[in-house]
């Protein structure tokens, strides 16, 4: 295992190499090339943020809809992705929205199914949220489960990593992707009435998608918010062979043995799935939503409820390798060749119904009460061909309150119900139900020049299974304290420490069945104790002039770290994984910059520059599985009267420090192209954008994703998309 202490070096080496000419520059001439910069500010960008204030949605930089939290800088990893970011990494699935944010990779196990990855953290570990509510979906329990998010109708997404993310969960450890969407209005349109339509098409998967959402003021109190949305999209088309060399090889080398025992179809079929080229087959989906919400503004205050419905069905990828199976020995080998022919498919949708108010409380130690309420009836279905094979049903209630101190702080408390139900012969999660109840405060201190900050959460679980006869209760406690310094230039520098606790799942202790999604036999444990990590992060956050960057290192220590390992055993044809514990090391780095090159009235060109590692390590020294490599990311941006052009260079390294049963993956490198124009200088949030993504047709594939061995990245794509807002 590599030593903490050389670890740190190399960040810091990094982290200054990185930030070293932004900060060189500033001593040069501080004062000069800040008047410079704010003089050069185009008519274009000023006329862009006029209008993005003028919209009755925004709410400034508010993080995971907490006021109180906006400036509290243990927040080290936050980024923002405004609805420009958003149209340009436009994806049906939220994982592959957020890839190129600093920290964050994606799941990527189908193109139906992505779920987002922070700093090396997953499922239970990352809390999605729609603005400020869990998303009262099954993502979480397996990597097969969509989260229950389109894209198409989200107005900004918030990504939160590190120790206030704990604020919001105590799963999330990893750190919290909050949506921010429009479907309970806060404002009264200017006009009388707001739209927003995004629509796009592209090339690789035939996409065909559109959303669009209205407000509509009924009067000076109350106003209807209506949106909806529609994704369709086709086999997702890729560069060369869809199976990795490896897997070609084996399939090849079981179809050269099926034809010497006379088997010739199924050799046959083994030689064309090792052939599959061009094209993923079963990859294909289909989404749509209906959302309607009210709002009523009372003075400050503001109250609102809504109603909406999703609904998606996609195809899951299998490996062909796992679908062919001799089965002579119980004599039942045309009928698992049968099942192995069989597509795997998923069906999914849910109901969900919100509430919210925000109360403004005078001038008193609490400024503001918020409240969020929702209700959730999610069902999805895993199909093999025609055939159910398992249903899931879970039924959410979540409720949250904060007060909001008007000196700056918060104090809250959550509850959350959940009630689990897995169907079906190959049902492999027993029926459970959880109950959390917590609470928790973040507050600000200022000691002897020295900001001082510090969070807290403490939490009662309950996990019953009834079929089984077993329950758990927990009671856990997270915490975290930093310390930061302001220089005269604004420069933020600080460390944070911090302790956290998780519960483990439902799935994770009482899994124990096949799961046909996956093509994998799971096996939980009952007797999982509580996860628990120390965590220590430094960080730098400045802006200097129109240069912006922000780095940040971190440092977990897990015990008793929740794993889903894969063994060397079979069960049901199926290969067996199974939830482990151990002590684990999780160490890595954010670091992204943003810097003008040229700047004036007609033209300005910038760069943005983003990197992200991260390793993990078990006590004895091996790997934990499918951490991602180090990433990559730089870009130059083109501003020429109404056009913005942007043209991205990612690359994403060898990830060779590999779990047991785990292959390695090559590293690979993206060239992206992106052209927007703005045909309207009176309103800047019209935006026809063309995207050259993948320009040069590589084949990647993702470290982090259960089917990294037959389900590539996309090829090269062409997208066209418009956006509008008035």
């Amino acid at each position: 295992m590599k030593t903490l202490t050389s670890r740190l070096a190399v960040a810091t080496a990094l982290s200054c190499a990185f930030v070293a000419s932004p900060t060189l520059a500033n001593d040069a001439d501080n004062t000069s090339a800040s008047d410079a910069a704010d003089e050069g500010q185009s008519d274009r960008r000023a006329a862009r943020d006029e209008a993005r204030e003028n919209d009755p949605h925004y709410r400034g930089d508010i993080i995971v809809a907490a006021d109180a939290l906006e400036e509290l800088d243990f927040i080290a990893g936050q980024d923002v992705l405004e609805l420009d970011e958003i149209q340009r990494n436009l994806n049906g699935q939220l994982g592959e929205v957020l890839s190129k944010t600093p920290g964050v990779s994606a799941s990527s196990f189908s193109p139906g199914a992505s779920r987002p990855i922070l700093r090396g953290q997953d499922g239970e570990r990352v809390r999605v949220l729609i603005d400020g509510l869990g998303t009262a979906d099954v993502a979480n329990t397996s990597a097969d489960h969509a989260t229950t998010i389109d894209p198409l109708t989200v107005e900004r997404i918030e990504v939160l990593r590190g120790p206030a993310a704990l604020l919001f969960g105590s799963q999330a450890i990893g750190g919290v992707v909050n949506v921010i969407d429009r479907r309970i209005p806060i404002a009264v349109p200017e006009n009388g009435i707001h739209i927003d339509a995004l629509t796009a098409f592209d090339t690789a998967s035939n996409l065909r998608s559109g959303g669009a959402s209205i407000d509509a003021a009924l009067n000076d109190m109350f106003v209807l918010h209506l949106d909806g949305s529609f994704r369709e999209t086709d086999d997702l088309e890729i560069p060369g062979f869809q199976l990795t060399d490896d897997l070609r090889a084996d399939l090849l080398g079981d179809a050269a043995e099926e034809e010497e025992e006379g088997e010739l179809e199924e050799a046959e079929e083994l030689r064309e799935a090792a052939g599959q080229r061009g094209f993923v087959p079963n990859s294909a989906a289909e989404t749509w939503t209906v959302n309607g919400g009210i709002g009523v503004i009372i003075g400050d205050s503001t109250f609102g409820a809504s109603v909406g419905y999703y609904d998606t069905s996609y195809g899951l990828v299998g490996n062909p390798e796992g679908g062919h199976h001799h089965g002579e020995e119980e004599g039942g080998e045309e009928e698992e060749e049968e099942e192995g022919e069989e597509t795997v498919s998923i069906g999914l949708e849910q109901l969900r119904v919100d509430f919210r108010g925000d109360i403004a409380l005078g001038e008193g130690f609490f400024s503001r009460l918020k409240v969020r309420g929702g209700y959730s009836d999610y069902t999805h279905t895993e199909f093999e061909g025609t055939e159910v094979g398992t249903v899931f049903d879970t039924e959410t209630v979540e409720a949250r309150a904060e007060l909001i101190q008007s000196g700056g702080g918060v104090i809250g408390a959550q509850f959350t119900s959940r009630d689990f139900q897995a169907v079906g012969e190959e049902a492999f999660v027993a029926p459970n139900d959880t109950t959390q109840l917590a609470i928790f405060t973040a507050q600000e201190f200022d000691l002897d020049g020295v900001q001082i900050e510090a969070a807290a959460r403490y939490e009662m679980v309950d996990i019953e299974s009834a079929p089984l006869g077993l329950e758990r209760d927990f009671n856990l406690f997270s915490g975290a304290l930093s310390a930061i310094i302001v220089s005269e230039g604004g420069a933020r520098f600080g460390a944070t420490l911090s302790r956290s606790e998780r519960a483990p799942a439902g799935e994770e202790l009482f899994a124990n069945g096949p799961h046909i999604a996956t093509q994998t036999f799971e096996i939980g444990d009952p007797n999982l104790s509580t996860e628990s990590a120390w965590g220590l992060e430094t960080f730098i956050r400045a802006n200097v002039g129109d240069i912006a960057f922000n780095v940040a290192v971190f440092y977990q220590s897990f015990d008793d770290y929740i794993f889903l390992s894969p063994t060397d055993d079979e069960e049901d044809d199926l290969p067996v994984f199974v939830f482990l514990q151990d002590d684990a090391d999780f160490f890595g780095f954010e670091a992204a910059l943003e810097m003008p090159i040229v700047e004036n009235d007609d033209f300005s060109l910038s760069t943005d520059l983003r990197a992200s590692y991260v390793s993990a390590d078990l006590s004895d020294g091996s790997n934990v599985p499918r951490i991602p490599p180090v990433t990559l990311l730089g870009a130059l941006d083109a501003d020429i009267d109404a056009f913005n052009i942007r043209g991205e260079v990612q690359w994403f390294g060898e990830q060779d420090d590999v779990a047991e049963f785990e292959t390695t993956t090559d590293s690979f490198t993206f060239v992206n192209l992106y052209v927007s124009w703005r045909p309207l200088e009176n309103n800047q949030n019209v935006v026809l954008q063309l995207a050259g993504e993948n320009l040069f047709d590589t084949t990647g594939r993702r470290h982090s994703s259960f089917t990294k061995e037959f389900l590539p990245l996309s090829g090269r794509n062409i997208r066209a998309s418009v956006r509008v807002s008035f």
